[in-house]
């Protein structure tokens, strides 16, 4: 499997910009947060939400391709469980479906870092003082962060976590890096 500083490089190889890559850090700390929960390879979690969107800026004019060129790419350097569920969150476009825990959860993991981020944004304090109420209300405003989809967030009880338990984790996951997701204030 490949490292971490490696995935790094792969990202900036790949022309990933900064706001992906705060995408994509935020979702290697909510995985990270997924995996201990779930006593999973922490490693292989946190690598996978590093590395899930590696294709995007190839494929943002094709996401019928999205997550199958990101497999495509790290094709023996990570492993086979990894792939599929690379190519499972974006499974509505691309014909992959998720059919396994660590599919499910980089859906919900990547998924929720949209909406907490949105969120720390539009707060006085940021990622301080975030609860799991204020994001499950968020949640329910369809306008707030709209491209977020709040499907595949509800999908952490196919991962094995109830949505407050997975919201908090994942606040609790970003919050220790919020400075450097650019969300601490």
């Amino acid at each position: 499997m490949i490292t971490r500083d490696d995935a790094l490089g792969l990202l900036a190889e790949h022309g990933v910009k900064a706001a992906l890559l705060q995408h994509s850090l935020a979702a290697e700390a909510v995985m990270g947060a997924m995996a201990r929960h779930l006593n999973e390879d922490e490693a292989l979690w946190s690598l996978t939400g590093l590395l899930h969107d590696l294709d995007y800026p190839a494929t943002a004019s094709s996401p019928e391709q999205h997550g199958l060129e990101t497999a495509r790419l790290l094709s023996g350097k990570m492993p086979e469980e990894a792939l599929v569920a690379i190519r499972a969150h974006n499974g509505e476009m691309n014909g992959t479906a998720p059919a396994t825990r660590f599919d499910y959860a980089l859906r919900c993991g990547e998924s929720i870092t949209g909406l907490i981020s949105a969120a720390a944004l539009m707060r006085p304090t940021g990622m301080n003082g975030m609860e799991a109420k204020s994001i499950k209300k968020k949640m329910k405003d369809k306008a707030f962060a709209a491209s977020v989809s709040r499907e595949n967030i509800r999908q952490c009880v196919e991962a094995g976590v109830e949505l407050d338990e997975f919201l908090t984790l994942a606040i609790a996951a970003m919050r220790e890096r919020a400075a450097e997701l650019g969300l601490s204030k």
